[in-house]
């Protein structure tokens, strides 16, 4: 498969960056094509500005201002997303990025606005990989969105065909080293039966 990988942490010494390493081996190994979509190394502007919003539902105009991204997402088959939960959400950088591709002209046809399409019917699986500050029970408690954007928005683009995964580290401020090693040893595992 062709998996685009995105990335979104702004420090390359950080446990996640420790995640990333162990993902990307697990999925060499299964012999897959990686396209690592770092969006702080690349300098990935989040911002809708003023003239990409009024060109938002111009789906000509809003596939060309981000056609770089469309490209790579246009030729993966395969989606992971990787982020650190935020404030029980996902950062502003992949916020941003999730506004500007899954838009008209590029994941969604809005030619009817009462039937909106899924463009992303190539898009075959679908995993998010994410920490969290804070304990399972207080995720829930506020209804877990990153987990939904994965597992709920995100397939939804895919026509619901995606097959979808979501491996999560809660409460890893306090995790221990064991726990931590155990998420950095499942990640791989499931990267490589990717």
């Amino acid at each position: 498969m062709r998996v685009l990988y995105v990335y979104c942490h702004p420090l390359d010494d950080s446990f996640h960056a420790a995640i990333r390493k162990e993902a990307l081996a697990g999925l060499t190994k299964a012999g897959h094509t990686i396209d690592l979509l770092d969006l702080y190394a690349e300098g990935f502007d989040p911002v809708l500005s003023a003239q990409r919003r009024r060109d938002y539902h111009d789906p000509a105009r809003n596939r060309a201002n981000n056609q770089a991204y469309v490209d790579r997402l246009m030729a993966a088959n395969a989606l992971v997303v990787q982020f650190p939960t935020w404030s029980f959400g996902p950062p502003a950088m992949l916020k941003g990025w999730f506004d500007r591709m899954f838009g008209p002209g590029i994941a969604l046809d809005l030619s009817d606005p009462a039937q909106a399409k899924p463009m992303l019917l190539h898009i075959e699986r679908i995993t998010g990989i994410s920490t969290y500050g804070r304990p399972r029970w207080q995720a829930i408690a506020i209804a877990d969105p990153p987990r939904k954007i994965i597992k709920r928005y995100l397939p939804w683009f895919t026509g619901s065909k995606a097959k979808v995964r979501y491996l999560a580290l809660y409460h890893m401020n306090t995790a221990s080293k064991a726990k931590r090693l155990g998420f950095l040893a499942s990640v791989r595992r499931e990267m490589e039966r990717f």
